[in-house]
């Protein structure tokens, strides 16, 4: 019942040479590559897909391993064409790791690029260090130093070095992405965030591997005392900023502590500040979440960047449905 298939598959490699007037002479070596196989069904005026994805800076295996989970994917598009939509409302709503990690991307992530809003008076007044943004248990970083990620790099294209900048730390703003521009008109230091597509684009603030710390929940200690929830599975994607809205790749009601019936169209929106409040569980299971997707800004698209969660528990946010 397979009706449609799309697989895409790409490997660049670059060796790249930077040289600036401060002294430094870098020479960079550089691979990326990245595939995904998405089957599609079709019944009844009813569509469904689910993206078996992955992606690495070192390591051709992961895109072998893709033909292992495609049976899987295959056989969950064709119940999902039965599945009802999911009951538009406020639940309280686990989010798997894939979706946790496009949050921490998308929402929250943009936002912290400082050249997003340093002429910004009103963004500039909300994203004051020392601000709580969340409970003690919520912390967000940054890191370009995972090796193996396609947001691995050594040096951004500034020449400046990577390293793991903490963005929010026990629900507390400490820090932001900076380029050397954006770090001298804030007067705080460059981050390793400077990136480009290649020497025809200017660097400008870009993230890299965009990470929510891991708590130390389990998945039961998440579910077992919500009485009608959902738990949100995978991303097909979304919008980010303040006001952010994303597609969980389908959900599974959760009824008096347990997971029930599988549920589709399943849509998350909400308000960022709000949002990141209302975390009050965080999983002690994170996962690193490489997928062949890429990110886009200021005409630059796509470039590779990896984002990474454990399971998180929202409470109250808004699902879109029937």
């Amino acid at each position: 019942q397979i009706t449609h298939v799309t697989a895409y598959h790409f490997e660049d490699f670059r060796t790249i040479h930077y040289v600036n007037t401060d002294g430094s002479d870098l020479t960079m070596e550089k691979m990326d590559l990245a595939g995904s196989v998405t089957p599609q069904a079709s019944r009844n005026g009813v569509t469904q897909f689910q993206a078996v994805t992955n992606g690495s800076s070192n390591d051709f295996g992961v895109i072998r391993i893709i033909g292992r989970r495609l049976e899987d994917a295959c056989r969950l598009t064709v119940e999902l064409l039965e599945a009802p939509r999911v009951k538009a409302g406020k639940y309280t709503v686990i989010v798997d790791p894939i979706l946790g990690g496009t949050f921490a991307h998308e929402a929250f992530g943009h936002m912290s690029e400082a050249d997003e809003y340093h002429n910004n008076s009103r963004m500039r007044e909300i994203f004051t260090l020392g601000r709580r943004f969340g409970s003690d248990k919520l912390g967000i970083y940054d890191t370009g130093l995972d090796i193996g990620t396609r947001g691995f790099l050594r040096y951004d294209d500034e020449g400046v070095a990577a390293e793991k900048t903490w963005l929010i730390r026990d629900g507390i703003l400490v820090g932001r992405l900076h380029s050397r521009e954006s770090a001298a008109r804030f007067g705080e230091h460059p981050t390793g965030n400077a990136r480009c597509l290649n020497y025809r684009y200017p660097p400008i603030c870009r993230m890299r591997n965009t990470c929510i710390a891991p708590g130390t929940a389990t998945f039961d200690d998440l579910i077992h005392d919500i009485k009608l929830g959902v738990y949100a599975v995978d991303s097909h994607g979304g919008t980010g900023g303040e006001m952010f809205s994303f597609d969980a790749g389908y959900g599974i009601m959760i009824r008096n502590g347990r997971l029930a019936e599988r549920v589709r169209d399943v849509q998350l929106s909400g308000n960022l500040f709000t949002t990141l409040q209302t975390i009050d569980g965080i999983g002690v299971d994170f996962t690193i979440v490489d997928d062949a997707g890429g990110c886009g800004k200021g005409a630059q698209f796509p470039l590779e960047t990896t984002c990474s969660s454990p399971h998180l528990r929202i409470r109250g946010i808004t699902v879109g449905g029937a």
